[in-house]
């Protein structure tokens, strides 16, 4: 569950500032993600653990609300559910703090999920809300039964060769890919440096998210910047997740690669014209006739 206070500028370290707005909202990037793919596409199942308390009744409600099923959703008596402290400023900036609850026990009852629902995908979207060994093994799992694999590195963290050999795409932003890479990203010339060592490691595709400049998309072949579509941001909140769940949906829909990319860049700017996270996730309708007005 998200819990979000707007304040005119980030407080400094032992500072008390006045914020002009408080809100709760149903997130976790696994849970934005399932919902953005299931409005575009029309079908995501979530898999994960929540906490029995309000919070997972209530999220476990907004995603089905939202088109995602739920059956692969497990509670666990013994933590809460997972909770994101957020602030955005101003500009609408934000800085986020995770307390993974009940995502930090996800384990073998999730797998044997996955196995189970894996005949009836196309892809796999995972995220590093979860302990990393289980990442890797539904990765593995996942390409045993032929799923395509789209990781997103956030949280920011160092990741194993064996994960990433798993992954058909990886899509940092700036900051994810100067972490995995050691590379500062300003640029395209930059962007293009950290992908050649990525897939160096066993990638095969890496999409770098640049905000406001678009995202830059690399295979080995192919190396493509595309532009960012300009909008008046509202909040920022979950727009990198907006855009994985754009790029899975018409991954899954058999899109070509032009059209997947135009897909998630247009859900991660029209995220951003909301506020809150799944409730900023455009539509299927909306994301078309975004595109329409603003090829």
């Amino acid at each position: 569950m998200d819990l979000v206070a707007r304040t005119p500028r980030f407080a400094k370290p032992g500072e008390t500032i006045t914020g002009s707005d408080f809100y709760t909202a149903a997130g976790g990037k696994g849970a934005n993600q399932a919902v953005a793919a299931a409005k575009l596409s029309g079908k995501s199942m979530m898999i994960g653990r929540i906490g029995d308390d309000l919070f997972g009744k209530n999220l476990t409600a907004d995603m089905k609300a939202n088109g995602v099923e739920v059956q692969g959703i497990n509670i666990d008596e013994s933590l809460p559910t997972g909770t994101a402290l957020i602030t955005v400023d101003d500009r609408a900036e934000n800085t986020i703090i995770i307390i993974p609850g009940a995502n930090g026990a996800v384990g073998k009852s999730e797998l044997l999920t996955l196995d189970q629902q894996a005949p009836h995908a196309k892809v796999l979207m995972l995220q590093l809300e979860v302990p990393i060994e289980m990442i890797i093994s539904a990765a593995e799992r996942a390409k045993k039964h032929g799923l395509k694999v789209l990781l997103d590195p956030a949280p920011a963290q160092e990741l194993p060769d064996i994960l990433l050999k798993q992954c058909d795409f990886i899509t940092p932003n700036e900051t994810e890919a100067e972490i995995l890479t050691g590379i500062e990203i300003t640029n395209e010339k930059e962007a293009k440096k950290a992908a050649l060592k990525l897939q160096a490691r066993g990638v095969d595709a890496v999409i770098v998210k640049m905000s406001s400049k678009g995202s830059f998309y690399f295979d080995g072949e192919n190396a493509v910047m595309f532009p960012a579509f300009s909008v008046q941001p509202v909040d920022t909140v979950a727009a990198g997740d907006a855009f994985n769940g754009g790029f899975a949906a018409a991954l899954s829909l058999g899109k070509p690669l032009d059209e997947m990319l135009e897909w998630a860049n247009a859900a991660g700017a029209l995220s951003t014209t909301k506020a809150g996270a799944q409730p900023s996730m455009p539509t299927r309708e909306e994301l078309l006739d975004f595109i329409r007005d603003n090829s």
